[in-house]
């Protein structure tokens, strides 16, 4: 029974699935939706509606959501309130696609425009990280890059692969920490204050239902090869795809090296139009695409099993559904020898109600689809560092070993030559023999120019001011000086993750575990629901506000005590500890206000009146 059909005579609840088809599911019609099951008991569709009923428009969609969120209890949170998300995942797969020669075109367009800069990213590569080759295009056993060969030939000089892997570990534990609480959600600015406070409870039920999902999969190694590629070649994709319902979480991440990838840019500065060609066996394609018509051959004449160049797009769909549509076809126009998948080459057709593939950039110069990394901003100094070094290394060869010249007076023979202690070396009478000769070169200005080299590559990828420091007892004041430059320095590149990488991987995985039935329906819009960011380098700028309190709050205790008595000291504490991300259950509970009796107000009243 294919996909379509099990998930067509899926009763209620969805089945859980094993195999290959568990962990195969290319698009979110593989998953379950849990606006089916909310179907089900209207005995209507998820995109039908009964006669004489009325669409209902977008905002009273939204305040339905936010009715379920803020009043349904708690032990159903997660429950399945997700009607309307993927309502139209099985409608448009097939009809209304793009046309598969468009497809072409535009494939072999995006190929284009990216070999100008494949050549750039395997320098960044092959002397920043050598031993993740992100953009070599060499075939190997697996399609890729061929493994257990040796990285290091020509990198002599190790202070860039080192700074690059400093670098990526601290945008790590900047930004994406694993050990969780980077993200948040919070009520919009439409939401009644009557029901803010309900609302907060069930949006931090979701965010740790959500950050349990990250902790459980393998976020944290996927992540951390993307933010190798971002520092390196200044572009980096992750995909995020469903699980199946036997592994510990609903998602399953995967670092796409660039080799692999062709983007296309909106007008708006987007890139979510993404081909990945990728090389399968006829075995692998079946495995992957079930209901695909496969190629009749399958070994070459070697005997080994014959690999075919199959391209996967997943484009923004261009009609009013939005959404992105999913087609896999061969890159050779279907003329592949021996058979054919589809008459057009087609071997998948489907898509996606938000798309797996999240890429991002550290920085974009206008006009140009892919980003800019600091490494390429160092590359000369490093490849000029490694040069030095390599320079040193021979001429302390040269040192060691020395440079020997000799008189050809018949006697010595060089060929005879051994520099061993002990050895005797025959001469003539009367001749110099062996005489050493004075290598030109000078170790302390090859020393002083490498030092500068070196510092001036920690400096380009931030080694000096993101990695840990050699004075372990700095002061307070320094400690925020040294996080406010941080700000500064990433906070052009931390305000585009925030909207390529962050929003993108939060709604992605929210979509997931709607279709799940593990959480409700939330519209990450600001109306109802907003994501806060609340990562270590989102968290600076209020610390340093709070530092510049502190100092406020010192300056004015030397004044007295009626200076200090002009500050609200309940009040500012609860601020700082607003600030510091310090838990409210560790605070008192503010008390209302006691208001006076009325009592004795009444008493003293009557006795004015008595004569």
């Amino acid at each position: 029974m294919t996909e379509r059909q099990n998930r067509e005579a899926r009763p209620v609840r969805p089945a859980r699935k094993v195999g290959a088809a568990a962990k195969r599911a290319t698009s979110d019609r593989g998953l379950p939706d849990g606006a089916q099951r909310a179907a089900g008991r209207n005995a209507t569709g998820p995109g039908e509606t009964r006669p004489g009923d009325a669409r209902p428009s977008g905002a009273d969609q939204r305040v339905a959501t936010f009715g379920r969120m803020a009043k349904e209890p708690v032990g159903r949170l997660g429950a399945g309130a997700g009607a309307g998300t993927g309502s139209n995942a099985g409608t448009g797969a097939k009809a209304g696609g793009i046309a598969i020669a468009d497809l072409r075109a535009r494939f072999r367009a995006a190929v284009g425009q990216k070999q100008g800069w494949v050549r750039h990213w395997q320098e960044c590569y092959e002397f920043a990280l050598p031993q993740r080759n992100g953009a070599s295009e060499q075939p190997g056993a697996s399609g890729g890059v061929s493994g257990g060969e040796k990285k290091f030939d020509r990198v002599f000089d190790a202070t860039a692969p080192d700074a690059v892997e400093q670098l990526a570990a601290s945008l790590m534990a900047e930004i994406t920490p694993p050990s969780g609480g980077w993200f948040a959600f919070e009520p919009g600015g439409n939401v009644a204050d009557a029901d803010r406070d309900i609302l907060t409870a069930r949006l931090a039920r979701a965010a740790s239902i959500l950050q349990g999902h990250f902790d459980r999969s393998n976020f944290a190694v996927e992540m951390h090869q993307a933010f190798l590629d971002l520092v390196t070649a200044g572009t980096a994709c992750l995909r995020l795809e469903a699980d199946d319902f036997l592994s510990p979480s609903a998602f399953r991440f995967g670092a796409v090296p660039l080799r692999e990838l062709a983007f296309e840019e909106r007008s708006d500065g987007r890139m979510d139009a993404v081909f990945r060609k990728l090389s399968l066996t006829r075995d692998e394609i079946a495995r992957q695409w079930p209901e695909a018509r496969l190629p009749d051959r399958d070994r070459d004449e070697g005997q080994s099993p014959r690999r075919y160049a199959v391209v996967e797009a997943v484009l923004p769909d261009p009609g009013i559904s939005g959404g992105y549509q999913l087609c896999v076809f061969f890159e050779d126009d279907g003329a592949v020898s021996g058979g054919s998948g589809d008459a057009d080459g087609v071997l998948h057709r489907d898509r996606f109600e938000v798309s797996p593939y999240i890429a991002f950039r550290w920085m974009k110069a206008p006009g140009e689809v892919y980003g800019r990394s600091p490494v390429m901003k160092a590359l000369p100094d490093i490849k000029t560092a490694n040069k030095v070094v390599e320079l040193v290394l021979k001429n302390a060869s040269i040192a060691v070993t020395g440079i020997w010249q000799a008189d050809d007076d018949g006697v010595l023979n060089p060929e005879a030559i051994r520099l061993v202690p002990g050895s005797i070396i025959p001469k003539a009478v009367g001749s110099a023999g062996l005489t050493p000769l004075d290598a030109p070169g000078r170790f302390d200005v090859s020393d002083l120019v490498l030092s500068d080299l070196r510092d001036r590559i920690r400096r380009c990828l931030l080694a000096d001011r993101l990695g840990q420091s050699d004075q372990p007892g700095m002061t307070a004041t320094e400690v925020l000086e040294r996080a406010s430059e941080n700000a500064r320095l990433l906070g052009a590149t931390y305000g585009r993750l925030q909207a390529e990488l962050l929003y993108p991987l939060i709604r992605r995985a929210i979509h997931i575990l709607v279709r799940r039935g593990e959480l409700p329906d939330m519209p990450l819009d600001g109306d109802v629901v907003q994501l806060r960011h609340s990562a270590p380098l989102a968290q600076l700028p209020k610390r340093v506000q709070a530092g510049q309190a502190m100092d406020w709050l010192s300056r004015i205790a030397t004044l007295g005590p009626e200076a200090l008595g002009e500050v609200d000291m309940p009040h500012m504490v609860r601020w700082l500890a607003d600030q510091f991300g310090v838990p409210d259950h560790l605070l008192r509970p503010v008390l209302p206000p006691v208001e006076p009796s009325v009592e004795p107000m009444v008493e003293m009243a009557v006795m004015e009146d008595a004569p």
